[in-house]
């Protein structure tokens, strides 16, 4: 099939750019290179360095003959999202209509979003919650992700656009940045290895869904063939931050303690996810255990310094 990638040179979409390829598909990346960086590029893949709001994705969609679109491009910085709201609204909103209306024009059967099941719930009660459960985002990044799983729901009832979206808990795994708006595992393995303190804003109690990236992407690979909707992506177990820096600093070795600091405002305390449709629909289920992911991701990190 021949597939198109947006934020295929990010953390996240390069992995499924590399399966993609690996599973004998025919892959165009486009990137802008904001956040995605050229050694992540998979030399198979065709590479179009192009902001997903350009009119010349018309063109891209209409030599490449999309059967299927993993659209993961996206202003991803909380912060910044708070800060600019209309820019974070103008790429993750305009950005993906533009996407979406160059789908329905050349008849792309298949688009598999990725969203942010980290942001999407705001504060978690005790029970996980279900794709059901509705939204109540806390940030204009999440509020952005909302509008256009909307909008994906019109493109799907009125086009014939097959639409997924996959809510992604914490992922976390090789090629993450550790620095800027990176996961915890990212900027701990980055600290620790290279000596320098570690920093926990709040208590370290605050709780998420991490999830290993290959996981994630065995989860995408599933949605290019089956599924309809929105499905939560996570282990279905929540981990404090103070569980992932002990299980860091035993595999690292790690001298130093934890550095605290004054909790960031907006930080949400808990965050969880329940993974039952993925598994239902989807045959999906998480594999990897934290320890073994950790072990896998701080040997990567090893391998780059």
């Amino acid at each position: 099939m021949n597939i198109l990638v947006t934020g295929g040179a990010g953390f996240i979409g390069s992995h499924i750019v590399d399966r993609l390829v690996g599973d004998g598909h025919r892959v165009t990346i486009a990137d802008s290179l904001v956040t995605g960086k050229k050694e992540n590029i998979n030399r198979k893949a065709v590479f179009r360095k192009v902001d997903i709001r350009s009119g010349k994705m018309d063109s891209i969609f209409r030599s490449g003959r999309f059967g299927a679109v993993f659209h993961l491009a996206a202003q991803m910085d909380v912060r910044k999202s708070v800060s600019d709201p209309i820019y974070d609204a103008d790429v993750n909103i305009m950005g993906g209509l533009n996407l979406l209306e160059n789908c329905r024009k050349y008849g792309v059967g298949r688009f598999i979003f990725i969203s942010s099941g980290g942001v999407m719930y705001g504060e978690c009660a005790s029970d996980p919650p279900s794709e059901y459960v509705y939204p109540r985002p806390l940030c204009p990044y999440g509020d952005s992700k909302l509008a256009l799983e909307f909008y994906l729901n019109f493109y799907g009832s009125n086009f014939g656009v097959k639409c997924v979206t996959l809510r992604l808990g914490n992922v976390y795994g090789p090629r993450q940045d550790p620095y800027g708006e990176a996961g915890v595992v990212a900027i701990f393995c980055g600290a620790m290895l290279s000596g320098t303190e570690v920093k926990i804003f709040g208590d370290g109690e605050q709780v998420r869904d991490y999830i290993y990236i290959d996981d994630v992407v065995d989860a995408n690979m599933l949605a290019l063939n089956r599924g309809a909707g929105i499905y939560n992506v996570g282990t279905g177990k929540s981990r404090s931050v103070n569980d992932i820096f002990g299980t860091l600093k035993k595999i690292t070795g790690f001298a130093k303690e934890a550095v605290y600091e004054s909790p960031r405002p907006g930080e949400l305390n808990r965050s969880c996810l329940d993974v039952g449709r993925a598994f239902k629909d989807l045959g999906w289920r998480a594999e990897t255990g934290l320890e073994e992911g950790l072990k896998k991701t701080v040997e990567y990190f090893k391998s780059k310094n």
